[in-house]
């Protein structure tokens, strides 16, 4: 225990104290971590190296391809068409509503921050026509698009946590839709309501253009429909498998359709098919640029990988869920606890989901807990809790045009309701998991 928390500590010295970036900090950790625990020597870069390739073995493919994707929709003005039309159809009341599920539709593909910068000239605009106070739709903004950034597949944090675990994706995928959009109603839109008699929004300067005319944007039924074409494939793929007997064609056929990488890969040719009026750039071009954009991420997942495999060759993670066993403390409680011990002490969602799930998730495995919901645990405990240690703190302050206080009442109070909203759901999945047992679970 002294090891693991002197490892814990040192990684957050690092990150927070010399501002050493996670993916150097994690290395340095993990080799500290291997004298610390009295590794064989020869064995300490074996295990860094093997962890970090086992762990991008499963997810690297995806993170690639999802950037790929997110490049696709923004270049073709489909997320911008997806939250433009949210707020038409849900009308003025309903505002911070429709820009709450845009945020968590959105931050799917996209990555959090990318879709803030997206979405923000919309957020103006409407706070302008609803006479609503900014405060209102930074709120529900945020907490969605952290809440989407946070649970659900293929964002690199959340498939690294179900790939550590052992999850089933499509039961991953299904539950992680049902508890994120409970968080953000939670965090996002009712909480949001507290902010509806601050002082409206006026527009000044910059903040006063109007809207371009995008009347190139593709439709909302397309924007959708490429959004959520490999997110179908996958639950899909997996209900039919997980129905019908495993020797059947049909069977097959859709389990390797609904493959997450096979799924992704579908998923960007179909957007590049039937965008391609609406994309002004090369595919290669946008290839070319999510490569550039993935490089640190895959690193930093990576070394998470490599972290996790230290502390589990060392025992300290068997030793951790024993110990927190002997005290009746379940699994999933344990999950949650411990990831958002990291999101609020180091700040970053990604770092603290994949150092969790490095951590629980070969322990786990002996215990009987369902891997998909003490997954989901863990992303449920990197959504709230953001202090100024977290760049997306930063995000949401300067391009929301907030003060750190009222960044704090908005994004980090509202994205720690939704944390616990999100981990009651978890909670009441698993109490239904084990009275009845749950699909894809």
């Amino acid at each position: 225990m002294i090891a693991f928390v002197a490892s814990i500590l040192l990684l957050l010295l690092l990150i927070i104290k010399f501002k050493i970036n996670p993916f150097i900090a994690m290395l340095i950790t993990s080799i500290v971590t291997g004298f610390v625990v009295q590794m064989p020597i020869g064995d300490i870069s074996d295990t860094i190296a093997t962890g970090f390739g086992s762990t991008l073995k499963g997810i690297g493919i995806v993170i690639g391809l999802g950037i790929i994707s997110d490049n696709i929709l923004s270049e073709a003005g489909a997320t911008e068409s997806i939250a433009r039309n949210l707020v038409k159809y849900t009308g003025p009341k309903r505002a911070p509503l429709a820009i709450t599920t845009a945020g968590f539709l959105i931050s799917i593909p996209v990555f959090m921050d990318a879709a803030f910068v997206i979405m923000m000239p919309i957020l103006k605009y409407v706070a302008k026509e609803t006479k609503k106070s900014m405060m209102v739709f930074i709120c529900a903004l945020g907490v969605g698009t952290i809440v989407g950034h946070a649970m659900v597949i293929p964002t690199p944090g959340p498939l690294a946590v179900a790939d550590s675990m052992g999850a089933n994706m499509g039961g991953f995928l299904l539950y992680s839709l049902i508890a994120g959009f409970v968080a953000i109603m939670a965090g996002g839109w009712l909480y949001g309501k507290r902010f509806d008699k601050d002082a409206p929004y006026v527009p000044e300067g910059e903040d006063a253009v109007e809207l371009a005319d995008r009347s190139d944007l593709p439709s909302f039924g397309l924007s959708m429909l490429t959004l959520l074409f490999p997110i179908v494939l996958i639950l899909l793929g997996n209900l039919i498998t997980a129905l019908m007997p495993a020797d059947s064609t049909f069977a097959m056929i859709m389990g390797f359709l609904g493959d997450k990488n096979i799924a992704l890969l579908a998923g960007c040719i179909f957007a590049v098919v039937m965008l391609r009026r609406h994309i002004h750039r090369s595919f290669d071009d946008l290839v070319q640029e999510a490569a550039s954009s993935a490089g640190l991420i895959l690193l930093i997942t990576g070394a998470g990988g490599a972290f996790g495999a230290v502390i589990s060759k060392s025992g300290i993670g068997d030793y951790l869920v024993q110990t927190m066993t002997a005290m009746n403390i379940p699994p999933i409680v344990l999950a949650f606890a411990l990831s958002a011990l990291l999101r609020v002490s180091q700040g970053s969602t990604t770092v603290a989901l994949v150092t969790t799930a490095s951590i629980l998730g070969p322990a786990l495995a002996g215990t009987g807990a369902s891997p998909v919901l003490v997954g989901l645990a863990i992303c449920a405990g990197g959504i709230g809790f953001s202090l100024p240690n977290d760049s997306g703190f930063w995000i949401l302050s300067r391009f929301g045009g907030l003060s750190v206080s009222d960044t704090l009442k908005s994004w980090t109070i509202g994205g720690t309701i939704a944390s616990f909203a999100a981990f009651g759901v978890i909670l009441i999945l698993d109490l239904i998991n084990s009275a009845v047992g749950l699909p894809l679970c």
